[in-house]
């Protein structure tokens, strides 16, 4: 299966394509902006580099959130321009699950505490189980909490030791639970790719998580700089 996967969620930029295990081509970007002048140009460039063509490949992966709330969108306006132009169908992976499968991959095991930088003095959160084959399953939804939560959340879950990755884990430190780290800058396209090559668009639908309201938003007024003034 050849699958072409990007991520503009978190503070960078990454395009692949990816075939049955492989990375073809790459093109990775670390940024905090700027994803939309990158992404397009970055997508032609791992075609190029690939030799493929878009009558080569099976399926469009993105990232769907949490994380950057224009990030997000500038992956998914691209997907779904996409699929548009060549019929391909487009499979949503959440950032955190991306998270937890590339910690499983690097040999993790037990409970996994994806860490997401949330900003505004929070965190994206969700736990997830390793099994002894890398098998991975979710042990609750994704929600957004502040740091000084994460120790009774922990409990709540029932988790005693857990391996914290992601981008925040640096702020996760001295946790007692959290035995274990694996600090990661960002998604991996290739992993998102391997993620989406056994899921259809149907089970994994391209529809943005947000967790919580963007930072931006809509003046009571409607937009406007003062209330209206009456015309003679």
């Amino acid at each position: 299966m050849r699958i072409l996967a990007f991520d503009t969620a978190g503070n960078g930029c990454s395009v692949c394509l990816w075939q049955d295990g492989q990375t073809l081509a790459l093109r990775t970007l670390s940024m905090s902006h700027g994803q939309a002048e990158q992404l397009i140009p970055m997508i032609a460039a791992v075609r190029e580099d690939s030799g493929l063509d878009w009558q080569d490949l099976d399926a469009i992966a993105v990232t769907i959130g949490p994380g950057s709330f224009t990030g997000l969108r500038v992956g998914l306006a691209a997907a779904q321009g996409l699929t548009l132009a060549t019929g391909l169908p487009v499979i949503g992976i959440t950032t955190l699950e991306a998270y937890a499968r590339q910690a499983a991959n690097a040999g993790y095991r037990g409970a996994i505490l994806v860490a997401v930088d949330a900003r505004r003095d929070d965190l994206y959160l969700q736990p997830f189980h390793a099994d002894d084959t890398g098998g991975l399953r979710p042990l609750a939804a994704p929600l957004a909490a502040p740091v000084e939560q994460v120790a009774p959340l922990l409990a709540d879950w029932g988790i005693t030791t857990a391996t914290v990755t992601g981008d925040a884990t640096a702020l996760l430190d001295g946790i007692a639970a959290l035995t274990a780290s694996h600090p990661q800058a960002a998604v991996d396209p290739a992993c998102l790719a391997g993620l989406a090559a056994g899921r259809s668009a149907a089970e994994a639908p391209a529809i943005p998580l947000y967790i919580r309201p963007p930072d931006a938003a809509i003046p009571q007024n409607g937009g406007q700089l003062r209330p209206d003034v009456p015309h003679d």
